[in-house]
């Protein structure tokens, strides 16, 4: 199993062993992981489960589309390079130790 690490506000570490193929929203979700929310339960039309993914995983992760391109700049708190929804990445082998920043606050 994939593992995704998830970094809060405060610099708590939460690391979660992850099913391919679900999204790294659900991952969160299904682990109780802070700060991610989930709101739509992942499709894409609430922001509410915005990170940061670390830069070295920028290219596995890819870039957003663009439904949530425009989520991304009209409803998140703060939009950086690195930004997603992390309902839209899918995980994969590929994304084992995915390391992603959640903001301190969600729209």
């Amino acid at each position: 199993m994939p593992k995704v690490i998830y970094v809060g506000d405060d610099g708590a570490e939460y690391a979660v062993d992850a099913v391919v193929g679900e999204s790294v929203m659900a991952a969160a979700v299904k682990n109780g992981v802070p700060g991610i929310v989930g709101e739509c339960g992942g499709n894409a039309s609430c922001a509410t489960c915005h990170v940061w993914v670390r830069e070295e995983f920028g290219p596995a992760v890819g870039s957003p589309g663009d439904m949530e391109e425009d989520l991304l700049d009209l409803a998140v708190s703060e939009r950086r390079d690195g930004s997603r929804l992390s309902c839209q990445i899918p995980v994969s082998p590929e994304l084992d130790g995915l390391t992603v920043d959640v903001p301190p606050v969600q729209p």
